[in-house]
């Protein structure tokens, strides 16, 4: 399955190429530009922090694409951009080609987001859904046989269910199947797909037989459109029942399993270059309360000191190595190794 690719340039004028290639003469000046793509989830984060970064420093240019976590990462250990935005841990593979040629990375939690399960409003059965089943109507045994409501569930309505999510090279459809099939990319295949989180939207939006998932932050700019599904992790232990996320449940992990970090990855090649260099220091103190503005989770101000002191040290490598990223580690017990 292919990848949609949408990149945006947050910037007055056109811009050339990224990566090693990124300062180019135009005009007989050189153009500062800062090359950025990957997750459409982090997208909306990285879009206002570039924005808000231009106003302050004119003549900077920055190119923000949405080619998925995967794309992004690919792109990335190719040398063609400066930094990575990503919606999940960056893999050992991913890791691995990023060595082999030569592209060393610090890895930068940024924000909280959780992944909602939405369906359209006029759907009236669908008041809540067990992680168990999630897992039967998106698990890899579902293709071609888990095709209707009442399949799910006893007593919903003997309909077809339509499912959307995000595509093959998104951060949040590795995290999903991870978290609900117990593997990565272990999923059906024959489900509206996309990268780019508004179709899935206009997808859910548009049809009342159907289901999807995407970041958290996309439901709320779009809550008059979608109904937001509570989960129950099937804990009877903590005595709460479903959970819905928001921005309480996310923060404090109550929203089981699915809360996550999300990240940028700069290139320390890169940061060797002043405008980049200072681009991440704006992100890290002046994207805080962007975070907030669009929709997603701030981290606790101790997580964002750790996080500072990493990128300040230029502390390589990935924190998620060797581990899923929903264990019960919790981020600030990974930043603090």
């Amino acid at each position: 399955m292919g990848g949609f690719v949408l990149t945006f340039t947050i910037a007055a004028a056109a811009c050339g190429g990224g990566g090693q290639n990124a300062n180019q003469k135009d005009g007989g000046k050189a153009a500062q530009v800062i090359a950025i793509d990957g997750s459409s989830t982090v997208f909306p984060v990285t879009e206002a922090v570039a924005e808000e970064f231009q106003k302050a420093n004119q003549g900077m240019r920055v190119t923000v694409g949405i080619s998925g976590t995967g794309g992004g990462f690919q792109k990335f250990c190719r040398d063609e951009i400066d930094i990575a935005d990503a919606s999940r841990p960056i893999s050992p593979t991913e890791t691995e080609a990023c060595a082999k040629a030569s592209v060393q990375f610090i890895e930068l939690p940024i924000a909280y987001d959780g992944l909602a399960i939405v369906v359209n409003p006029k759907n009236t059965w669908a008041t809540s859904v067990t992680v168990a089943e999630l897992k039967k109507m998106w698990e890899p045994a579902a293709q071609g046989k888990v095709t209707r409501w009442s399949q799910v569930r006893p007593g919903w309505p003997d309909r077809e269910i339509h499912l959307f999510g995000p595509g093959v090279d998104s951060g949040t459809f590795d995290y999903f199947t991870e978290a609900i099939n117990g593997k990565q990319d272990a999923s059906r295949g024959d489900y509206t797909s996309s990268e780019d989180d508004n179709v899935i939207v206009q997808g859910v939006s548009g049809d009342e037989n159907a289901l999807g998932y995407f970041g958290f932050a996309y439901y709320a700019e779009n809550k008059d459109k979608l109904k937001l599904v509570p989960v129950d992790d099937g804990d009877d232990t903590n005595g709460k029942g479903p959970i819905l996320p928001s921005v309480e449940t996310v923060g404090d992990g109550t929203y089981r399993p699915l809360s996550r970090p999300i990240f940028i990855y700069p290139k320390v090649k890169a940061l060797d270059r002043p405008e980049v260099k200072n681009f991440v220091d704006f992100y890290l103190s002046k994207g805080v309360a962007l975070v907030r503005e669009v929709g997603y989770i701030p981290l606790k101000d101790g997580e964002y000191e750790h996080v500072r002191t990493r990128f300040t040290g230029r502390k390589t490598g990935s924190m998620f190595q060797g581990t899923d990223s929903h264990s019960q580690l919790t981020l600030d017990q990974r930043l603090s190794q």
